[in-house]
């Protein structure tokens, strides 16, 4: 029986992971005075004041991109990681719609979430292969 090899698992159910994950969204708010006109407390506001990022919550887990990514490729992690990920995602789209200059949201959405800018071009052939093309269309119609 061959014995396995390398570092052991930092987390070993997907629990303790969501736990810290958890956390870490809990800990981009904080709860902030609200005031009357005469300056006394009337209540109290929840507000985001940290943005959920994919480097914020792998310091949360102790961890770095390349671990959370070998993570998300177990069957068990799969869905907690996607969906920390997706909430991270969903934080720098919608600030698309929001910042004063979204040049940096849009380096990110293209660095990490896969985004691209589309390109298109129209190829217009000419000459030999054209007049080929354009018969063997009109003998297929024919």
């Amino acid at each position: 029986m061959a014995e396995k090899v390398g570092r052991p698992k930092k987390f070993k159910c997907v629990e303790d992971m969501k736990v810290l994950i958890d956390g870490y969204f809990e800990s981009c708010f904080r709860e902030e005075k609200l005031y009357n006109k005469n300056g006394d407390v009337v209540g109290f506001e929840t507000v985001q004041f940290r943005p959920f990022t994919i480097t914020g919550l792998c310091i949360a887990l102790d961890t770095n991109r390349e671990n959370l990514l070998n993570y998300s490729k177990d069957d068990e992690f799969f869905d907690t990681i996607s969906h920390a990920k997706m909430k991270c995602h969903n934080y720098a789209e919608e600030h698309l719609y929001t910042a004063k200059n979204p040049a940096g949201v849009i380096f990110n959405l293209k660095n990490n979430y896969g985004w691209k800018d589309k390109t298109e071009q129209e190829v217009t052939v000419t000459g030999g292969l054209a007049d080929e093309l354009k018969a063997a269309r009109e003998r297929g119609n024919s």
